[in-house]
């Protein structure tokens, strides 16, 4: 986990260039916090229609939980919409950038992902959406409040109504930032970024929540990844199989972090990661028949871009 932030705020600037303003998800308000509102972006199918019952993802971006856009998943949103999910990108609140003194835990970030995907649940038959296969994903740091969702309990924003229930029925999960080794990380940026508070951040990670009935899961993760060593990826996919959950692993060899969405879409790693998505999604009975790699998308991430609001 060594230069975990360092990595991470570079990737969230890699991934927030900005884009056009034609943008290419439906924007819903679901949040109105500090004085914003928060938005989902929604990626629907050709042929969708309210009275569906489609299967869906919800999507949280990487960067660090200190920058990134909902625009980083979108080339994965539009071509999972393409063969027949609705997909949803959503934003979350912030934590400063580079403030190490103030030693803040990514708890807002982790707010808004469970209040985003509880106005999903909340809305679904609206949104067409079958809420018995309403998944959750995410890259990196947005890779960990997906599992915060799936597997973490408390950290709900003090406004949500916890009667509507989170438990999604999948996970996507892009180099998740998943460890429960704090030994590991000791003499990290990690460590200095959040101080004596990295022991409480690793208490809460997903990897030391695991229980029966953790959803069916698929990592795809760099096998030479310096900011989640491999070995992290590995004690999570035992820590499944012990609980008897399904944890499909796929590691890309000499790939590092971010490796799935670097460079244009049309990349070799964003149509192997996509692919494999679909595949996974397919076994689930979410989708039907093979991938379809046509239908991926060829333009950079950037050209997707939601501006930051």
């Amino acid at each position: 986990m060594k230069k975990l932030f360092l990595l991470f705020s570079l990737c969230g600037l890699a991934l927030s260039a900005a884009g056009s303003t034609d943008l290419p998800g439906e924007p819903l308000v679901y949040k109105h916090v500090d004085g914003r509102d928060l938005k989902l972006f929604v990626f629907k199918p050709a042929d969708w229609r309210t009275t569906d019952r489609r299967p869906a993802l919800v999507f949280f971006h990487g960067g660090s939980w200190t920058g990134g856009e909902p625009s980083q998943l979108a080339p994965q949103s539009t071509y999972l919409a393409s063969r027949g999910l609705v997909c949803i990108s959503a934003q979350y609140r912030l934590i400063p950038a580079g403030d190490t003194k103030s030693r803040e835990l990514p708890a807002v970030c982790v707010q808004d992902a469970k209040s985003a995907f509880r106005w999903v649940r909340t809305h679904a038959a609206e949104l067409g959406i079958d809420p018995a296969r309403l998944g959750v994903g995410g890259a990196s740091a947005g890779g960990y409040l997906a599992g915060c969702i799936a597997l973490v309990p408390g950290g709900d924003d003090p406004t949500d109504d916890l009667q509507v229930p989170l438990k999604p029925a999948a996970l996507v999960l892009f180099n998740p930032v998943i460890g429960d080794r704090p030994t590991e990380a000791a003499d990290s940026s990690f460590v200095r970024r959040f101080g004596e508070k990295w022991i409480e951040f690793l208490e809460h990670s997903p990897a030391n929540h695991v229980t029966a009935g953790a959803p069916p899961t698929v990592i795809f993760h760099g096998a030479v990844d310096t900011v989640i060593a491999p070995v992290e990826i590995r004690r999570f996919e035992r820590s499944m199989a012990k609980a008897g959950a399904r944890c499909d692993v796929h590691f890309y060899e000499g790939q590092g972090h971010s490796f799935f969405n670097r460079g244009k879409s049309a990349g070799r790693y964003f149509r192997e990661t996509t692919l494999a998505a679909d595949r996974f999604l397919a076994s689930l009975g979410w989708l039907q028949g093979e991938p379809v790699p046509e239908n991926l998308p060829t333009k950079p991430s950037s050209a997707l871009a939601v501006p930051a609001r």
